[in-house]
């Protein structure tokens, strides 16, 4: 017991000897964990909400204790299983589709000679990120509009029947995967350009010399050294494979009720329900069941990269 008073003792004293000698690095970090702290890590106090009959003039401690009954309201839903698959399947349908093309278009990118169109094309495809869902969403009105829309002139104009894009949820996965990649693969490119930029161009040159061809080179030398970013990439999307991308989906779709099959999420769904009912510990419970889930996601997927390929595990 004493040696390991001693040894904690000696643990901070360690420490604080390293932040006097460090003080301009420790400086620089305490913004950054403040933040952590303040938004990240208090707040996580208020999952006791997913446990109480929350009512905003008691508060969050003089709320009644309810238990698991707030989760009752998911699980005995019968739409509660079309949400959680429609979750599943389409944020595996995003991060499939836009890892793949970021990586392709980065490799592609990599391989053009002019400086001046590889910062054009970087700026280009990257612009998309910074445009709100909002703006977006009158994008996606004038392309699917049943009458006027872009889409249906054009089908018209070819003498090809017109689309009921509104009332056709077949078509929205694919839809919605489209915009996905839009919006988000210029932002992922960029990371896997950065990530190839800092291959040694010593092992490009050495292949060239051994007569490896373009294809070659790519395939046993540019990705398996960016291989560890694309597993941390794909790592980070997989502790979020619970969460559905509320803003695209609900600037997309609305208050739509022909397409909820295939595009009503899990957040959605809490989302509709809290604005019906106005249970804000149900919609707690919600979100608490979607961050342990997505945690367990994560153990077990950075468990199986850490087994098979240490170096491109998160821990």
């Amino acid at each position: 017991m004493e040696s390991q008073i001693r040894k904690r003792k000696f643990i901070v004293f360690e420490f604080l000897l390293d932040i006097s000698k460090n003080k301009a690095l420790y400086l620089f970090m305490l913004p950054g964990l403040l933040y952590f702290i303040l938004f990240a890590y208090l707040p996580m106090a208020g999952i006791i909400v997913a446990f109480k009959d929350y009512k905003v003039n008691l508060g969050i401690l003089g709320s009644k204790w309810v238990g698991f009954d707030n989760f009752k309201f998911l699980f005995s839903s019968d739409k509660v299983l079309r949400v959680t698959w429609n979750t599943l399947f389409l944020n595996a349908m995003f991060i499939f589709f836009q890892q793949a093309i970021a990586i392709v278009t980065a490799l592609f990118l990599n391989e053009v000679s002019s400086k001046l169109f590889k910062k054009l094309t970087q700026s280009f495809i990257f612009l998309p990120y910074f445009i709100s869902w909002i703006v977006v969403s009158v994008f996606a009105y004038n392309l699917f509009a049943s009458e006027g829309g872009l889409l249906n002139s054009i089908l018209a104009y070819l003498h090809i029947p017109e689309i009921a894009w509104g009332q056709r949820a077949d078509l929205w996965p694919g839809i919605l995967v489209l915009f996905s990649i839009w919006k988000y693969a210029g932002f992922l490119t960029v990371i896997y350009i950065a990530a190839i930029t800092g291959v040694n161009t010593e092992y490009f040159e050495s292949a060239a010399l051994d007569g490896a061809t373009k294809l070659q080179q790519i395939r046993y030398i540019t990705l398996p050294v960016i291989s560890p970013t694309i597993t941390i990439m794909i790592l980070l999307s997989v502790g979020r494979i619970f969460y559905g991308d509320f803003g695209m989906i609900y600037a997309l779709v609305g208050d739509n009720a022909s397409l909820y099959a295939t595009t009503d999420v899990i957040d959605t769904f809490v989302y509709r329900s809290l604005r019906t009912i106005g249970d804000a510990g149900m919609s707690s419970a919600a979100g608490l069941y979607q961050s342990v889930v997505g945690f367990i996601l994560v153990l077990g997927f950075n468990a199986l990269v850490k087994k098979y390929k240490s170096e491109g595990s998160l821990f």
